[in-house]
């Protein structure tokens, strides 16, 4: 390094107010009002900046291996730190999937050479992602975030049975994409009036909450640690805490686009389709009171980038998917934060600390915590210009809008990964 600690000065310790923080050894040595430097201490300014634990993004796709036309590791964790993350929990739609050490090695070896930042990845719940065969929960449940077949809705009740039953005797966690094959109608976008209007087919609202239903009902029975993916209705959210209330061990997530927009806003345009679609305003307004009383626990980009090949063939043709490693900080702090729908320490709570604590990931503010901080100028404005996204997808809604709340720095194991 070149200096014996990094000491942050003046800045505003999110939720506690404005302390020094020493770090040495990848970790926070001390906190208190006025830190002394020594002569080989690097000393970062943090006047006029918040100061809170670096994000983490439990549902990222970063394609490699098998996609690396669409996203690399490296580019992916490149973002995730300009983002304020220092740890991202990568998606198993990979080739080869990762459903047994040997095709999780592959990817972890790219992670180990190339990844700027902590990646821990998913495994599959079932071989290839096909819903016919268990993998074997007890050979990867070491190496992996969770177990998940994302894209694809586990549809045989007894194989979720099963693998939640198998997951329970490890104390593994089931990350569920929830979706009922049969209830889609080759559809892109939510049922609403916007389909309507457009003459589009549409992804309904039961093709997510009835898999949910039974998955919480399986999760009961079996004592499975659950967590639902990208959740975008308002019987989901009701779904879950109403679950939380008889203590099933179920969590979930949303990500900052079914906060904001709704189906009304869409456009036809590539950058308006995803998996879940944006849905209703009574959808949305449930949403944001999921994140105002804890039923959703964590944000979530679901960051999944794709060609612009894949992406230019309008909201009807193109691949699912929209990138927002580099903007969720922004996005939720205009949008949410600043309208005062919640406050900013919820906001570092639902991107760092509960994600943290259900994914149990290392990291936080406190003497002894691994050192993994983000500096943030919640008061800079700024224009979102997709050419200056470290990531290879530059399909966001964002793209051409005015956000405010910056990420300055991003700190991970007492290393500056990123630095405006």
């Amino acid at each position: 390094m070149g200096y014996n600690r990094i000491i942050i000065k003046g800045g505003t310790i999110v939720g506690v107010g404005k302390e020094d923080i020493a770090i040495a050894e990848g970790r926070i040595v001390e906190r208190s009002s006025n830190i002394e430097p020594a002569a080989d201490d690097r000393v970062i300014s943090a006047e006029g900046l918040i100061v809170a634990p670096s994000f983490v993004d439990v549902h990222v796709h970063l394609r490699e291996p098998g996609y690396g036309y669409k996203e690399r590791i490296a580019t992916g964790t490149m973002a995730a730190a300009h983002g304020g993350y220092t740890t991202v929990c990568s998606m198993p739609n990979l080739n080869p999937v990762p459903d047994t050490v040997e095709n999780l090695k592959a990817q972890q070896d790219i992670i180990d050479r190339d990844a700027k930042i902590e990646v821990l990845p998913y495994a599959a719940i079932t071989i290839g992602r096909k819903g016919e065969e268990l993998v074997d929960i007890a050979s990867l449940k070491d190496g992996v975030a969770a177990f998940s077949d994302d894209g694809s809705g586990v549809q045989v009740d007894g194989m979720m049975e099963r693998a939640m039953t198998e997951a329970a005797k490890h104390d593994a966690l089931i990350a569920a994409h929830c979706e009922v094959e049969e209830l889609l109608k080759g559809g892109y976008i939510h049922d609403g009036e916007y389909a309507a209007k457009n003459g589009h087919k549409g992804i309904c609202s039961e093709s997510e909450w009835g898999q949910v239903k039974r998955d919480i009902e399986i999760a009961e029975r079996t004592g499975c640690r659950y967590h639902v993916c990208h959740i975008s209705t308002k019987e989901t959210v009701e779904l879950v805490r109403q679950a939380k209330a008889r203590g099933v061990k179920v969590t979930c997530e949303t990500g900052p686009h079914y906060l904001i927009f709704t189906d009304m806003d869409l456009e036809e345009d590539a950058r308006w389709k995803m998996n879940p679609p944006l849905r209703s305003a009574e959808d949305r307004a449930a949403l944001i009171e999921g994140i105002k009383d804890g039923t959703i626990d964590m944000i979530a980009t679901d960051h999944a980038p794709h060609s612009i090949e894949e992406k230019s063939k309008g909201l009807k043709d193109s691949a699912m998917g929209i990138v927002g490693l580099e903007t969720a900080f922004a996005a939720m702090n205009t949008h949410i934060v600043e309208k005062g729908i919640i406050t900013l320490e919820r906001l570092v709570e639902l991107m760092s600390i509960r994600p943290r604590e259900v994914f149990r990931i290392a990291g936080g503010i406190n003497v002894g915590d691994r050192a993994d901080i983000v500096l943030l100028d919640t008061t800079k404005e700024w224009h979102v210009d997709s050419d200056k996204f470290y990531s290879m997808g530059k399909v966001s809604m964002f793209v051409g809008r005015e956000l405010q709340g910056e990420v300055a720095m991003t700190i991970h194991r007492g290393e500056v990964v990123y630095e405006r």
